[in-house]
């Protein structure tokens, strides 16, 4: 959980809580700031929380109807979201990949925790990753640019490592796509945006926090994805109108109501 910046724990209870569903956070570190942007962020590793937590959350006989993994602090933190996936068989197991961006891994990434990463996706009903995580999920160079026929390979091969796969800031020939395929179904969706002249930390916890809702609420997984996305350019542009400054996050507050209605 960043403190400040608007991006994952911070950004997934208030998401997931709009759409009438209670979040459970168990947070696998604490930051003062989110990396990008900031220097000299303090930050704790919450790798000795995790397991007794769910261990008390057996104990106490809760059942969870999804289980949603995001940003991991070290490469052991797989084994403790394998326990929660072990713990609690019958719920649905999202994964988003948290990795890295624009070609470049976050700076509290190792190669170890890249590696262990394909091993938790592997275990996935869902993943969510952007070009760049996909990339590594695969082992393939990282291209800004990558054409359809490409990244329809690339969903096919996610998806036999999990189940489903939406790939994420797709560019196809000057197009920005989000690239879904249901691998229940195998239903292929291609769902067409509008980019906006600016970057934000965050969008990717906010598009796989409102896509993990929406599948809770009945959703298909095209039509959840369709949601996100058109949730995330929606905080996004209202963020840009207030003129805040990229490493403040996404102003995702101001649109919160789109996911009540």
């Amino acid at each position: 959980m960043s403190g400040f910046g608007r991006c994952s724990l911070a950004v997934i209870i208030p998401i997931i809580s709009a759409m009438g569903i209670q979040c459970v956070p168990v947070p696998t570190a604490v930051l003062s700031t989110h990396t990008g942007g900031f220097d000299d962020f303090v930050f704790r590793d919450m790798t000795d929380f995790i397991s007794p937590c769910c261990k008390h959350y057996k104990y106490l006989g809760i059942k969870f109807d999804t289980i949603y993994s995001g940003f991991l602090a070290s490469d052991e933190q797989v084994d403790s979201c394998l326990e929660f996936f072990e713990a609690f068989p019958d719920a649905r197991r999202v994964v988003d990949p948290v990795m890295g961006e624009d070609g470049e891994c976050y700076k509290t990434y190792t190669p170890e925790l890249v590696e262990r990463m394909k091993e938790l996706v592997r275990k996935a009903d869902v993943i969510t990753p952007n070009v760049t995580e996909a990339a590594l999920l695969l082992d393939e160079p990282y291209r800004r640019e990558l054409p359809e026929s490409v990244a329809h390979g690339w969903l096919e091969r996610l998806c036999r490592m999990s189940r489903s796969a939406v790939i994420t800031g797709v560019i196809d020939t000057g197009e920005y796509v989000n690239l879904c395929l249901d691998g229940i179904t195998g239903a292929y969706t291609r769902i067409v945006w509008k980019p906006l002249p600016v970057s934000y930390p965050g969008t990717g916890d906010m598009f796989a926090s409102v896509m993990t809702g929406r599948m809770m609420l009945g959703d298909t997984f095209e039509q959840a994805a369709r949601t996100a996305t058109e949730f995330v350019r929606s905080a996004v542009k209202a963020t840009m109108d207030n003129g805040q400054p990229s490493r403040n996050g996404v102003e995702f507050e101001r649109v919160l109501g789109l996911l009540q209605k």
